[in-house]
C-alpha cells in the first residue's frame, strides 16, 4: 500500500505529464505527453465539463441545519425537515433555493454501498428528536447527571446545551456527519468504480458519449460530484484550493484546512488531494482507468487521516480541560470526538475497508461513551501496552496497522 501511494504521488505534481495507452484522448496528440491542468479546470468544445453544483447545494443546507441545531426554537418537524426533506424533495430552509429539490442531506447520509447503514442513518434522526425534545425544553436549566440543561464555562464565556448524558447534539450530529456524509460519499461512493464504471459508463466514456444533455461524461460527472463534496464551497479560492483550501463550511473542508496548514498535523496534505483529484479526472478524459484508481486511492486514505487526528485530537483535550476543572469544555471535546469516533468507520484505507470496523466503533461508543457524566478517561488514555489499550492507542495502532502514522501524540 505504501508502495501504491508514494509511487503515484511522484505523478501528482503541479504540472502532470504522462503518457496514455489509448490514442483515443481529447488532447488528439496521439495518447503522448499529456499535460494535466494545475487547477480543476476541464473544458469539452471550449464550454466547462465540470458539475458539482448538487454538492454544492447540500453543503450549503448543511450550514443552515448547523445553525437550526444551536437554536433554543428548533422543532422536530422542522428539523427533520431539514435533513430528511418531504414528499416534495428538499423543505424547511429559511434560504428558498434550497427548498423543492432531490438534493437532501439524510438520503446521503451513512449511504454508500461500501460502509452505508440503516442504523447509523437512525442515530442521526434520534440525535434530532433529542435534541428538539429534550434539549430545547431544558434550555435554561442546569445541566446534571440525567437531566438536560445548560452548562458554562468557569469564566462565563461559553455555554453549552447537553442531552441527559451530558453531549453536545450538534457537535455529535455534525462531527459524525463529516464521516457520514460528506467522506463517506467521496470516498465510498463516487470515485469508487461501484460509481465510476456502472453500467455503461466505462464504454460510453470510451466512445465520449455525453450524459443527456449535459457537456459531461456520466463517468466524469461522477468523479465531479465526489470532488464537489470536499470543495463544494469554494467558489473562487477553487483555483488555489490545492495550495491554500479554504476550511468554509462545517464539515470536512473545515477540518482539512486545519491539518493542512502551517502547524496542522499534516502540512501540504491540500495539495497532495487536490492534485490527486485533477490526475484523477485527467485520467477519465484519456480513458486511463489504472491511473484513476491509483488517485483515488490516494484521495481515500489521506482524507481518512482527517478522521483519525480529530478523533485524537478531541480526546486528548477532552482530558486536558477535564484535567483542569473545565467541566463544560470537557463535555464540548469530548462530543466532537464522539462524532469523529463514529466517522471512522467510513475511512478507506485504499484497499475499500475502513482503518476501524462499525462494529468495534459503535461497541466503544454504545458501551464506553454513553453517559458523559461518568466517563472514564482511562478507557480513551490507557497505553498500548496495558492489558485493555485506550481508544487513542487503538486508533493510532489500527492507521498504522494500514501503513499509515498519524502524527499526533
Amino acid at each position: 500500500m505504501k508502495n501504491l501511494i508514494y509511487k503515484s504521488l511522484i505523478l501528482s505534481l503541479a504540472i502532470f505529464v504522462y503518457s496514455c495507452d489509448n490514442d483515443d484522448n481529447d488532447n488528439d496528440n496521439g495518447g503522448t505527453n499529456i499535460v494535466a491542468p494545475t487547477s480543476y479546470d476541464f473544458s469539452r468544445n471550449g464550454e466547462s465539463s465540470v458539475s458539482f453544483s448538487g454538492q454544492t447545494t447540500r453543503l450549503t443546507q448543511a450550514e443552515e441545519l448547523y445553525a437550526a441545531l444551536n437554536s433554543s426554537e428548533a422543532t422536530e418537524s422542522g428539523l427533520d425537515l431539514m435533513f430528511n426533506g418531504d414528499a416534495n424533495g428538499s423543505a424547511g430552509f429559511a434560504d428558498a433555493s434550497l427548498n423543492g429539490t432531490s438534493k437532501i442531506i439524510g438520503s446521503k447520509t451513512a449511504a454508500s454501498t461500501l460502509a452505508g447503514s440503516a442504523t447509523t442513518k437512525q442515530m442521526f434522526d434520534d440525535m434530532i428528536v433529542d435534541y428538539a425534545n429534550n434539549v430545547v425544553p431544558n434550555w435554561t436549566s442546569d445541566a446534571g447527571p440525567g437531566q438536560p440543561g445548560a452548562i458554562s464555562t468557569p469564566d462565563g464565556a461559553s455555554t453549552y446545551h447537553l442531552n441527559g448524558a451530558g453531549q453536545e447534539i450538534d457537535q455529535l450530529f455534525f462531527k459524525g456527519l463529516i464521516g457520514a456524509f460528506t467522506l463517506d460519499q467521496i470516498v465510498n461512493n463516487y470515485i469508487h468504480p461501484n460509481q465510476l464504471d456502472s453500467g455503461t459508463r466505462i464504454e460510453d466514456n470510451d466512445n465520449d458519449v455525453l450524459s443527456g444533455d449535459n457537456n459531461y461524461t456520466d463517468m466524469e460527472h461522477k468523479w465531479d460530484e465526489g470532488f464537489g463534496y470536499l470543495y463544494g464551497l469554494e467558489g473562487d479560492n477553487l483555483a488555489n484550493a490545492g495550495a491554500s483550501p479554504s476550511g468554509s463550511g462545517s464539515l470536512l473542508m473545515k477540518y482539512f484546512k486545519k491539518i493542512n496548514d502551517e502547524g496542522g498535523y499534516e502540512p501540504g496534505i491540500g495539495q497532495v488531494v487536490y492534485d490527486a483529484f485533477i490526475m484523477g479526472r485527467t485520467a477519465i478524459v484519456n480513458k486511463d482507468y489504472d491511473l484513476r484508481d491509483q488517485q483515488a486511492a490516494i484521495i481515500k486514505v489521506e482524507l481518512s487521516k482527517v478522521i483519525g487526528y480529530y478523533a485524537i485530537h478531541y480526546m486528548n483535550d477532552y482530558v486536558a480541560k477535564l484535567e483542569v476543572g473545565n467541566i463544560a469544555k470537557a463535555h464540548h471535546s469530548l462530543s466532537e470526538g464522539w462524532g469523529f469516533l463514529l466517522s471512522l468507520q467510513f475511512t478507506n484505507n485504499g484497499n475499500d475497508e475502513p482503518f476501524l470496523d462499525k462494529a468495534t466503533v459503535e461497541y466503544f461508543l454504545a458501551n464506553y461513551m454513553g453517559d458523559f457524566h461518568n466517563m472514564n478517561p482511562a478507557v480513551l488514555t490507557a497505553p498500548a501496552s496495558s492489558q485493555y489499550p485506550g481508544m487513542i492507542a487503538l486508533v493510532k495502532q489500527a492507521f498504522e496497522a494500514n501503513g499509515v502514522t498519524l502524527n499526533i501524540d
